[in-house]
């Protein structure tokens, strides 16, 4: 179906849109397209198909930006510019986040009946925004507890960080752990702490007499 596509590449600075790449789902050949967005973690490659978002990826050792903004101009899919309205708004205002259509996830594995895809559809369904967990307690969560170590590589192999929000799982000790293998671990005390500051903004709106 594919053969006669041209292999095109527009790169505009680190803007990326590989219209000739595909990949296998358990709904047959995607054609993935490719959104870099800056924001204030480093450059976030985003990737996905028609019918849904595949993957996240937070490219580390890129520039820190406030805002958060596509780096370039593309036709995007309904999910992906949904997934890039999610990324702004969390980024810019998480405390509306909640309010937001979430883009859906078409990458292999989240189709999946893997213990994994089970470990991270619990994680993004359970634990909200400033909630953070254990390892031991989302895989009691998922009704498994001695599947530690299987959580932990879960949470290693999640496809859609931020949105399935695998920085919010800390060790037992309340420790923050590592992140992205332990070259990120100061980006997840940042979205921590990000979180953290949302939360505390949402209390101090609610408790103002109206």
């Amino acid at each position: 179906m594919f053969s006669h596509v041209p292999k095109t590449l527009i790169q505009s600075l680190a803007f990326i849109v590989r219209c000739n790449s595909v990949v296998m789902s358990d709904s047959g050949s995607c054609v993935l397209r490719d959104v870099t967005l800056c924001s204030p973690v480093g450059e976030i490659l985003l990737s996905g198909c028609e019918k849904g978002v595949h993957t996240i990826t937070i490219k580390l050792g890129t520039d820190k930006e406030e805002s958060v903004h596509p780096v370039g101009k593309s036709e995007m899919s309904p999910e992906l510019q949904r997934c890039v309205d999610w990324l702004q708004c969390y980024f810019m205002k998480p405390e509306y986040v909640s309010t937001l259509p979430l883009p859906a996830f078409h990458h292999p594995l989240m189709q999946s009946d893997s213990y994994t895809a089970h470990v991270l559809w619990t994680l993004f369904k359970e634990v909200g925004l400033g909630k953070t967990v254990s390892y031991k307690q989302l895989a009691e969560m998922t009704r498994n507890p001695k599947a530690v170590r299987a959580v932990g590589s879960a949470m290693r192999n999640n496809p859609i960080p931020l949105i399935v929000p695998c920085h919010r799982v800390l060790r037992s000790s309340g420790d923050s752990g590592s992140y992205m293998g332990g070259k990120g671990d100061d980006i997840k005390v940042w979205l921590l702490t990000h979180e953290k500051k949302a939360l505390e903004l949402n209390a101090s709106k609610s408790e103002k007499p109206i």
